[in-house]
């Protein structure tokens, strides 16, 4: 394999103090330009990510991205400006250019920053920073071990669309005129393996992957291959179902998608615009009483983890959704105003949402269905957030008796997410850690499979 040369990375921690220095002085500016409010956004990304395809080197990336969001407002009038630029004249007319868009907008009697009374003042270290400076060539062996696991399991495994290793660490810094002043390090390593099985009309692919804060919580290379590889034969040969309806079960790695559609629902934005089905629900049933969704947004090491939200309010341990009632919606202070209520201090979104479990593994949820649908990949957007209409493209496996019997392809299910909801039957505690919305496989009475 060809030796590829390093590029010493970021020290983050100098570049910390910098972005801190540089928002205060957008905010001086700001000011000088007459602007009765302010506030300043940077993001700063430092990462490389080593790939290969049949043990040859596929590609090396290095990425360094930093990025100024300005927002000026002069009464309730609102101008945005960005920039990637962190020279002083590059600041002074991005701060311009807000400015001259602020002075010729609408007044908006919903804008403005977050009260002053509401900026967070505790922001602990959520141990989020652990850097991993590996080498070009470290990288590239690690992702070669990855492949090589999942080609080494089977003949029947003909082909890979490669392995791929990322390390990335990244900086965020929020600063506003309340004289608010909020950062954080971060890092995510990932470790990734895509296989095909089978030859010509019988081929079929799969793919397993691993992501932490810490390269020593990723599974070993072997391990992700080897997950792969099974994943991949286990789909060879898949047959067609006649259309039907059936118990249904989203395995963990999909089961995630179905509690990000509930926080797009009950999100400010949808619910000012009334383009949510969960318009005035607050306080009613959604989930059978088992149900409690939740969010941990200072979990130590958390994937998802944040001491403060995008208007500098401090985050706090909230639940959703408690013993099956739908009980606080998921607004910013901007969505709040325009609501007529509280910032639930989640502008930017929910962080690290879990879902409460029954208490069984998946093969006891397989048992429990008896016989349906266990679905192990979703296709395509088919979901309507006004109407709460599902229809998604999917595959996975067909079960009798507790028992998968053979992969199926090619279908569609289809329901209404207020019916899905509230027909959960089960929520296993085989939970996929990998995301922001961290749940187990969910067991669904009753949903509509369209086959042949």
């Amino acid at each position: 394999m060809t030796s590829v040369p390093n590029i010493t990375p970021l020290d983050l921690r100098q570049e910390q103090s910098r972005l801190q220095q540089l928002v205060q002085d957008i905010l001086l500016e700001a000011r000088k330009q007459g602007a009765s409010g302010a506030e300043v956004g940077v993001s700063l990304d430092n990462g490389l990510t080593a790939s290969v395809r049949m043990g040859e080197v596929d590609t090396v990336e290095f990425n360094h991205d930093q990025g100024f969001g300005i927002t000026l407002y002069y009464g309730q009038r609102k101008g945005s400006a960005s920039t990637s630029d962190s020279s002083l004249q590059a600041i002074i007319d991005t701060v311009e250019a807000a400015s001259n868009i602020a002075r010729y907008t609408s007044e908006d009697p919903y804008a403005g920053l977050a009260d002053a009374s509401m900026m967070a003042t505790d922001l602990p270290e959520l141990d989020l920073y652990h850097p991993w400076d590996v080498e070009v060539d470290h990288g590239l062996e690690i992702a070669t071990r990855c492949e090589q696991a999942g080609l080494d399991v089977s003949e029947q495994i003909t082909n890979s669309e490669g392995a791929s290793l990322s390390t990335h660490q990244s900086c965020r810094v929020y600063g506003n005129s309340h004289g608010f002043m909020g950062s954080y390090l971060a890092s995510r390593q990932s470790l990734s393996c895509v296989l095909i099985a089978g030859e010509q009309e019988r081929m079929q692919r799969d793919y397993w992957y691993a992501v932490s804060r810490k390269r020593e919580d990723l599974e070993s290379p072997e391990s992700i291959g080897t997950q792969a590889a099974n994943r991949t034969l286990q789909r060879l040969d898949p047959r067609k179902i006649p259309t039907c309806q059936v118990p249904v079960l989203f395995a963990a790695e999909v089961a995630s998608g179905l509690l990000s559609h509930l926080l797009g629902a009950i999100s400010g934005s949808s619910l000012y615009r009334e383009a949510s089905f969960l318009l005035n629900q607050l306080d009613k049933p959604l989930f059978p009483e088992f149900v409690s969704i939740y969010e941990r947004p200072r979990l130590r090491g958390g994937l998802a983890s944040a001491s403060f939200d995008n208007d500098g309010l401090a985050t706090y341990d909230k639940s959703f959704v408690q013993d099956g009632v739908l009980c606080s919606y998921l607004l910013g202070a901007y969505s709040a105003r325009k609501l007529g209520m509280t910032s639930t201090a989640n502008a930017g979104g929910a962080h690290n949402l879990r879902i409460s479990d029954s208490g069984l593994d998946a093969p006891a949820l397989l048992r429990q269905m008896g016989s349906g649908l266990l679905i192990t990949e979703l296709l395509g957007q088919g979901v309507n957030l006004v109407t709460g209409d599902y229809s998604r493209g999917a595959s996975g496996f067909w079960v009798e008796n507790g028992v998968i019997q053979y992969p199926v392809s090619e279908i569609t299910v289809a329901g209404n997410l207020r019916d899905m909801f509230a027909n959960v039957v089960a929520v296993g505690n085989d939970v996929d850690h990998r995301g922001n919305v961290q749940a187990g496989s969910i067991l669904i009475d009753g949903m509509t499979v369209g086959g042949d």
